[in-house]
């Protein structure tokens, strides 16, 4: 029986790397559907992305392949089954209606396990697309002891990733930890301008003729993880900051799925704090 696996390689960049790959796939009569390379003089890494059809084992076609790598390589072979996400969310709801839209749509690749969120405000839109909706109140909680039950639901639940769809907690570092590159943020502003609490604001101040939004994962440095997908919109004087905060909420939408998508579907390496999107 036929069946495709998407091959991801990343390494230390070497002579003859695509055609050792490439051979390998053409002795065990597999079609490559898609290939993609990229190599970055900076680091001297090599990245490749490969989308291989035909009857094969993944674990010997791991195997083959490791042997014509360098030592050291990141090699994954990952058959395209859906992918599962879980969703955090406060209480705006235009990011996540967009995602529940695109979802029920088939557009979006992926199964939904459950919207987790520390207020109730948006149950009942979730409750019309028959997912699970979590809540988690804070009050009379730390932000550790409210992390602590998240995470006991968390662990009730397999996911690949998780979403923060507008959600407006800082997570702990200890949090962070338990799900490294596993976690995707949407921030309302081109990044790295404007970090943090208000940025739409910021940009007012600053009278700025562009305004965007960045999904990136979540690493320990607020507002500073490796980038996914960005876009601008234009803004002018007429602008003031709740106008440009309005406008911005189509881009901020657009850019977290645009970013799904792309991890979604295996279209991403992270080297060190800069990504290649293939």
């Amino acid at each position: 029986m036929e069946q495709k696996a998407r091959v991801l390689i990343d390494c230390e960049d070497q002579k003859g790397l695509v055609y050792k790959i490439s051979k390998v796939f053409f002795e065990k009569n597999l079609n490559i559907e898609n290939n993609r390379e990229f190599v970055d003089s900076d680091s001297g890494k090599f990245f490749m992305r490969s989308v291989v059809s035909g009857q094969f084992c993944s674990k010997k076609l791991r195997e083959e392949l490791i042997e014509v790598l360098p030592q050291h390589a990141n090699l994954q072979v990952i058959e395209p089954n859906r992918k599962k996400i879980v969703i955090f969310v406060t209480k705006e709801a235009h990011a996540l209606g967009d995602i529940l839209i695109r979802y029920d749509d088939g557009e979006l690749d992926v199964d939904i396990e459950a919207v987790i969120s520390n207020h109730d405000t948006l149950r009942e839109l979730v409750r019309r697309f028959d997912i699970p909706f979590i809540h988690i109140p804070t009050e009379g909680l730390s932000r550790e002891e409210h992390e602590e039950v998240v995470v006991e639901q968390l662990d009730k639940l397999e996911f690949d990733y998780i979403v923060l769809a507008k959600y407006m907690r800082i997570l702990n570092s200890s949090f962070v930890a338990k799900f490294p590159k596993k976690i995707i943020n949407i921030h309302h502003s081109f990044l790295p301008a404007f970090v943090g609490a208000n940025p739409y604001k910021q940009a007012y101040e600053r009278g700025v003729k562009i305004i965007g939004a960045t999904a990136h994962f979540v690493t320990d440095e607020l507002d500073e993880g490796p980038i996914i997908a960005q876009d601008t919109i234009n803004v002018n004087h007429r602008f003031d900051w709740k106008d440009m905060q309005n406008a911005g909420k189509d881009v901020e939408k657009v850019v977290l799925s645009r970013a799904l998508k792309i991890v979604l579907n295996d279209r991403i390496f992270v080297n060190g704090n800069k990504t290649i999107v293939f």
